[in-house]
């Protein structure tokens, strides 16, 4: 788009220019992609709702758990072991959690009467000792129950351990008990209360509704809307086994899902409850397998200080609430459409894509006439022609070369010319297709001046019969026509051309020549349909009519105008232009770039 520079060129619309390809393939493939793209945009539409603006939500959660445990304890009074029974509710094995979180302890290992002293650490291979030295005095070690005395002594029969300042006596390092104390848990309940709201959209509900049934179970497939849960069937829904998680814990995730439609006319907004598994299954491989964290409950006895330590087995249950409130928005649905409408480009670029690879090989057969992978796709060839057109970047050292015994035109690189032009091959290039419809502007049906005696009035072709050199004629000439270049070496090379590849009749000799080239009366009449009131005073007119006569040839021989004002004239055919229409002082400049 060239700059603007006045007011006048702001106020200007562009639009691309199409070439409609009458074809039953093409057509069926375009409506056949334009088809499958538009189904997609329309499902697409439809199912994932995209005409609405869509807002995450809000939420808040809270829960209640219910259920009773009953627990066999071993007692020591008197020197005598009891068993007893002993009721756990919810405020014994439930605990409360920082966010969307609760815990239900299932097992626990109990360490009683531990009181402020000085005790033997409990055997492992990281507190054995034999000696004090062995020990460090005041040495805390993370892994340790206190601080190291530097004392080693007995623990119990042989085995001694380094003393520590700690509570007392130390927690001994046991396996969870199997099967778990609460086993009893999967029977437990849990109410969750969830909360949503909509600040966008200015909308609020909860997943407990009026009316709501408190004697429900949630079930996936007869109660989905339930918010009581049973522990056990959480379990169930992810295909855990309660019994095996509840000995060492676990992590289940509770999975809340909200897609509102909050449009009128389809309004929709309950939730969807999924459950999933989420520490590590493997209890072999990992290192800390399962749940479970410490806790204690200080008492005073004897104005002494004791505290019973609960070494706590449970599953901790995380309520993952997502989701996305939609309601239709005109912008939206724009911007939709607007974003979709390139997808029916790709009919035209598939399209294209078909024409332009199985149609660049044909255009390769004109110049490589023995190619034949490409014969059966001539109607492509013609569509790309149609369609395409091709450019070659303009510089300086670009010329073109077009001899009367070839095809095709030749395009050199000056700088790649150390010799003659006549001999250098050049790449080349396929002529452009000729458009008769110029011919109509030359008055080649007016009548011409009556011939000279002895003039063939009939046009006579280019007789390809050999013609003998002169003498004189340089030895690159291949026609008999051709002069000596009069430039220095430099420009010398780009003179050296004759308008044949071997040897035969010059060019200038058709009559062909004479009507298009040489033709007074034509070249007057090209110069006046291009300027009506040209006014030709006698020493500008062999100049006027020279450079119309090179014009002239370069059409008729090169075509297109990109490619003429790059050509290069025969030697034989300049100098027959400027013998017909000579300069007063004989001096002429030669070649010069249209750049």
């Amino acid at each position: 788009m060239p700059a603007c520079c006045s007011w006048n060129d702001a106020f200007q619309y562009e639009t691309n220019k199409v070439t409609r390809i009458h074809s039953m393939n093409y057509g069926t493939i375009k409506w056949i992609l334009h088809m499958f793209v538009f189904s997609y945009v329309s499902f697409a539409l439809v199912s994932d709702k995209l005409y609405q603006q869509k807002e995450p939500l809000i939420s808040s959660v809270h829960t209640k758990v219910k259920g009773i445990a009953k627990v066999m304890q071993e007692t020591v009074e008197n020197a005598e072991k009891k068993v007893a029974w002993k009721v756990l509710d919810t405020a014994d094995y439930t605990f409360p959690l920082q966010g969307n979180s609760f815990f239900v302890m299932t097992n626990f290992l109990k360490t009683e009467d531990q009181v402020q002293g000085v005790c033997p650490e409990y055997p492992t291979p990281r507190t054995l000792c034999s000696t004090d030295r062995g020990c460090k005095k005041g040495w805390m070690d993370p892994q340790s129950k206190g601080v190291q005395t530097g004392r080693c002594v007995q623990y119990k029969g042989n085995q001694k351990t380094c003393e520590v300042s700690a509570w007392c006596p130390i927690e001994a390092v046991e396996e969870a008990p199997r099967p778990a104390l609460l086993n009893s848990a999967e029977n437990f309940t849990v109410l969750i209360k969830n909360n949503i709201d909509f600040p966008g959209h200015n909308y609020t509900t909860r997943n407990i509704l009026p009316g709501f049934n408190i004697s429900c179970t949630f079930h996936k497939m007869q109660n989905p809307q339930c918010p009581i849960f049973r522990l056990g069937d959480i379990f169930q829904e992810t295909g855990e086994n309660f019994t095996d998680v509840a000995i060492k814990g676990g992590i289940m995730g509770i999975e809340i899902y909200w897609d509102c439609n909050l449009d009128k006319w389809f309004h929709h907004c309950r939730p969807k409850y999924s459950f999933r598994r989420l520490d590590d299954k493997s209890t072999k491989e990992s290192l800390y397998p399962g749940y479970n964290f410490r806790y204690a409950k200080y008492y005073k006895e004897s104005n002494i200080e004791k505290r019973t330590l609960l070494k706590v087995f449970g599953i901790r249950f995380d309520i993952l609430v997502f989701g996305t409130g939609g309601k239709f928005d005109i912008i939206q649905l724009v911007v939709y459409i607007g974003s979709t409408l390139s997808y029916f480009g790709l009919a035209t670029f598939f399209i294209d894509f078909l024409i332009n690879t199985y149609a660049s090989g044909c255009c390769r057969s004109h110049v490589y006439p023995r190619c034949k992978c490409c014969e059966p796709c001539g109607v492509n060839e013609y569509y790309y022609k149609k369609k395409y057109e091709t450019v070659v970047e303009p510089t300086r050292s670009l010329k073109y070369v077009s001899f009367v015994d070839e095809p095709y035109i030749r395009m050199v690189n000056q700088q790649l010319l150390g010799k003659s032009l006549q001999t250098f091959k050049g790449e080349e290039v396929p002529r452009p297709p000729m458009d008769f419809r110029d011919l109509f502007k030359l008055p080649l049906s007016l009548p011409e001046p009556s011939p000279t005696l002895g003039q063939e009035t009939e046009m006579q072709p280019l007789c390809e019969a050999t013609t003998p050199k002169p003498q004189d004629s340089p030895r690159w000439c291949q026609c008999g026509h051709c002069f000596p270049s009069e430039l220095n070496s430099t420009s010398r090379c780009l003179e050296e051309l004759c308008c044949r590849q071997k040897p035969g009749a010059c060019i200038t000799t058709s009559d062909l020549f004479r009507k298009l080239v040489l033709s007074r009366h034509t070249l007057q009449f090209v110069l006046f349909y291009q300027e009506p009131l040209l006014e030709l005073d006698p020493e500008s007119t062999n100049s006027r009519l020279r450079h119309c006569a090179y014009q002239s040839y370069t059409t008729w021989r090169f075509g297109p105008q990109d490619i003429a004002d790059y050509a290069i004239l025969p030697s034989c055919c300049r100098w027959r232009i400027r013998k017909e229409f000579p300069k007063s002082k004989g001096q002429y400049s030669g070649f010069k770039h249209p750049y």
